[in-house]
This record gives structure tokens, sequence and C-alpha cells, in this order.
């Protein structure tokens, strides 16, 4: 976590981010690059090739500037190397260039969930985001205050194509000293008995050198609500997960479980790509 993406749209989520991002680059001597995407209407896509509209360009780049800057005194930031991209492009699509361009470790995002999509990095940003990138993406969904991480959720299947996302899974509870809480969730359409689950759950983690964690299987009617309430019934600090992105979600994971996640979970929720 060396290299931060921080998209904003300049509202209090997106600082909410900020703040986080700021914390975590703090603990591990890294950097952040904040992201603002201009997203202009057509006519203003075409008067960039053209030529035309300049002045209105820049009015909007130049007010996005002096936010930036605004935001880049702010004393939570003191101490840590930030830079700063204006980019005209659409947000989902800037946020993925940007990441890929400036080889990033992290992307943390804020967002207001499900209730609300007026912002710009509102649900289907956010969703987008989390569904394509290729680096774990981090959603904030408020102010945090200190950002501790002491009870990591990760709930998944546990079958062999989460191993890569779960190895940097392993990482990021390791270097928030976090107790990981390998969570199944059991639900009636997909029942395994106690012992089933697990087996498969031990057999999986044998590999992996994983400081501290504890493992748990959950009865529900349904995945997603089987991560909420457990969350919820340990007092969680975070909920992680993988997803398949543009392949499709399976097995586990089947439908958009990751993306229904990051628009209801009121806990911040990180996820890891497959």
């Amino acid at each position: 976590m060396k290299k931060i993406l921080i998209p904003t749209d300049f509202s209090e989520h997106a600082e909410y981010a900020l703040k986080v991002a700021a914390q975590i680059a703090r603990k591990n001597n890294g950097e952040i690059i904040l992201l603002h995407m201009l997203e202009l209407p057509h006519e203003g896509s075409d008067a960039i090739s053209k030529g035309h509209d300049i002045p209105e360009l820049m009015f909007f780049k130049n007010a996005a500037i002096n936010k930036l800057e605004e935001i880049m005194d702010s004393p939570y930031l003191d101490g840590i190397n930030v830079s700063e991209v204006i980019q005209f492009e659409m947000a989902f699509e800037g946020i993925l260039n940007i990441s890929r361009l400036n080889n990033v470790d992290l992307i943390v995002m804020g967002s207001h969930g499900a209730s609300g999509y007026k912002e710009m990095f509102i649900g289907s940003n956010a969703e987008k985001v989390v569904r394509n990138a290729e680096v774990p993406v981090l959603i904030i969904k408020k102010d945090m205050g200190e950002f501790n991480v002491d009870k990591f959720v990760f709930a998944s299947d546990f079958y062999d194509e989460t191993r890569q996302p779960f190895t940097k899974a392993v990482e990021f509870a390791n270097k928030f000293g976090a107790t990981l809480h390998l969570v199944m969730i059991n639900t009636p359409n997909n029942f395994k008995s106690t012992s089933t689950a697990q087996g498969i759950i031990d057999g999986f983690v044998r590999n992996f050198q994983i400081n501290n964690y504890v493992t748990h299987i959950y009865n529900e009617t349904n995945v997603e609500k089987g991560i909420l309430n457990f969350a919820n019934s340990i007092d969680a600090d975070l909920i992680g997960m993988s997803t398949h992105g543009r392949k499709g979600l399976a097995h586990f994971f089947n439908g958009s479980i990751s993306e229904d996640l990051v628009n209801h979970a009121q806990r911040p929720v990180v996820t890891f790509k497959i």
C-alpha cells in the first residue's frame, strides 16, 4: 500500500475516504494520488477535440485546481507525499486508467451507498470500479475518525480460484495487525454440514501465513444478508471479499454480492479481484 489513488468529487464522503487513505499512507510510508474527473457534457468532449469553448473548459479546470490545492493544505495530509491529477474523462474509466498508469496498490473511494445517486462517485461509479479494478478497492461510507482494523471479516466460499485475492486479504490484515474472521455463509440453496464447511475452510487456509485468524460458519437465507448480519454480530471494522469483475461472479458470489455490499453495508468494504 505504497501508492494510493483517491478519486474526489469534493463531497464530504470523498473527504472521509481521503482521511482514511492518509492514515494508511502514513502507516506504510506511502504516497497519495488525488484524482478529480471533469465529466463534461458530450458537447464539452467535442470541444476538447475541436478546440471550441476552451474558456469554459479552463474555467472548470481552474476551479478544480483551486479546490484540490485547498484539500492538499489540510492538516491530516501533513508530511504525506500527495500529487494531484485532473482528467477529462468518464469517472470510472478515468479512475481505472490512472490506476493502471501509476501502478497504484490501492484505490480508496467514498460512497453514500444505495440511498444516494446524485454525487459523482455514488452508486454506479463505485460499483463499476469495484467490478473492474485490478487492485484492491476500499469503500468508505462515513467519517471513520481513527481507521483501526481489529476485526476484519473475509467472506468466501474458499474455492481454489479465490487463493490469489485471499493472499492480498491476508497481507492487508497482517499490515493492520487485524484478526481475520473467515466466514462461510450457509444458505438453503447451497447448504453444507458444519463438518464439511469447516473442512473446506481448514484445507483452504493451511498454506497461508496468517498472523491471527478465526473461522466461522454462519446460516442465513441469502449470502448478502449473512455477511451483513455476521459483521454486525462481531462489530467488525472491515468487510472483505473477492470479485470476478468482468468475468461474472460465480460460486459464492453468484450475482453481484460485492456490488450489493458496496451499496448496502455501512461498514467499510474492501474488494480483491480474482
